[in-house]
């Protein structure tokens, strides 16, 4: 399981990468390998605003069709438009291509509360 060290997760399998007040979010490599080949992805629009929580789109796979949270507040900023015609992108390249949104933060305090790499491994062996 690739789980990399300068990234926090969340407990529904987001990862998030922080730098200044943009924080881009995928999710992980283990829950791309649980959903299988993954065949659609709808996500909002730039200037969306989302609460912590929020559901902010969906990702349907072969297997199934699962909601996406947000991990933090504030406003999309970017949209990964190779998701459109490529959402297979994700799986082969959970952190990298794979991306899903970025977004403008509007309370960096919320970071505080998402998992390191070590406590998301620990929350995955769990599962």
């Amino acid at each position: 399981m690739n789980v990399p060290a300068d990234l926090y997760y969340t407990q529904d399998h987001e990862w998030i990468r922080v730098e200044g007040n943009i924080a881009t979010i995928g999710i992980t490599d283990w829950a791309q390998g649980e959903l299988g080949d993954i065949v659609f992805v709808e996500l909002p629009q730039v200037d969306d605003s989302l609460s912590s929580g929020d559901t902010f789109g969906t990702i349907e796979a072969v297997k199934a069709v699962s909601e996406l949270y947000s991990p933090l507040s504030g406003k999309i900023a970017e949209v990964n438009p190779g998701l459109d015609d490529d959402p297979m992108a994700i799986n082969r390249d959970a952190y990298g291509d794979g991306w899903m949104i970025k977004i403008e933060l509007s309370d960096n305090s919320e970071v505080e509360k998402l998992l390191d790499a070590a406590s998301y491994s620990s929350h995955v062996e769990q599962q």
